[in-house]
């Protein structure tokens, strides 16, 4: 039977068992879990790479993917969101340097988690200003991805020139207290950050969906990840940020999520309720 002669109803049914089937296929293969993924969200994904293969189906797609790597290179490269910018959302860095500073000042020693840091520029960021706080010497960071093509990104600390103006902006919103442009040389159309910022920075790969928890940790960024998530994954990414956290340990979501409506809700005070940044209290 031809899909465009299902009714809309068997056909979305029908859409949704190969799609499942996929994301099965890939788990079980490859290791990379996006079973619980917002599905509007993934079945855009999805059918991008379809038409880019120039397939027509889902299945065929699933059969590609089982039979060659680099197919599933690509499609898990759709299927990974790396939408960053250096100090993204200025006014939570203005407010981490109001909040939060002050309380890792009185740290003998400091780990940070950057969870899903994409290319990381967010990483960066984060070590320029802990370098301008006096804090930086005495910490560790901890930059993690599922995806080991921008984690190779990220350890080079190499990007574009053409974005350099707008994350100088970002960088003064954010309450920058140099000259941005000290932090980085100009390399043809490119520019490398300096590498005292990533001396103390340990890239690796680590997915929030199947791993566990490998350290204890006084803040943790885990910023526009979990709003691709559903409800039970949110929940179980949640659970394992909760107990990466020291106590009194501060966790930092992004602008659209929330730690409501979670079974660690009632576990956090807000710092800045605004600007989503939460400290664990039990």
């Amino acid at each position: 039977m031809n899909n465009s002669k299902l009714r809309p109803s068997e056909a979305d049914e029908r859409e949704q068992v190969e799609i499942e089937l996929l994301l099965e296929a890939m788990f079980r293969l490859y290791g990379y879990d996006f079973r619980n993924y917002a599905y509007a969200s993934i079945r855009r994904r999805i059918w991008h790479r379809v038409h880019a293969e120039r397939l027509p189906t889902v299945s065929s797609l699933t059969d590609r993917m089982i039979h060659d790597r680099s197919c599933m290179e690509r499609l898990l490269s759709d299927l990974t969101i790396h939408v960053t910018e250096m100090f993204r959302d200025p006014e939570v860095f203005r407010s981490f340097r109001q909040n939060v500073v002050p309380l890792l000042k009185t740290y003998p020693f400091i780990r940070i988690w950057h969870a899903g840091c994409s290319t990381g520029e967010e990483v960066y960021s984060m070590a320029i200003l802990l370098h301008e706080e006096g804090l930086l010497e005495k910490t560790r960071i901890y930059a993690t991805d599922m995806s080991a093509t921008v984690l190779d990104v990220a350890r080079q600390g190499v990007f574009p020139i053409e974005r350099m103006q707008q994350y100088t902006r970002n960088y003064q919103d954010g309450g920058g207290k140099e000259s941005f442009s000290d932090y980085y040389s100009a390399r043809y159309e490119s520019v490398i950050f300096q590498s005292f910022l990533k001396k103390n920075i340990v890239f690796a790969q680590h997915n929030l969906v199947t791993d566990g928890s490998f350290n204890e940790f006084h803040v943790i960024l885990c910023r526009n990840v979990m709003i691709y998530f559903n409800k039970d994954l949110q929940n179980h990414v949640h659970g394992l940020l909760y107990d990466s956290l020291s106590m009194f340990g501060v966790l930092m979501l992004g602008t659209k999520e929330s730690i409501n409506f979670t079974r660690h809700a009632d576990k956090f005070d807000d710092l800045d309720l605004v600007n989503r940044i939460y400290r664990k209290i039990k």
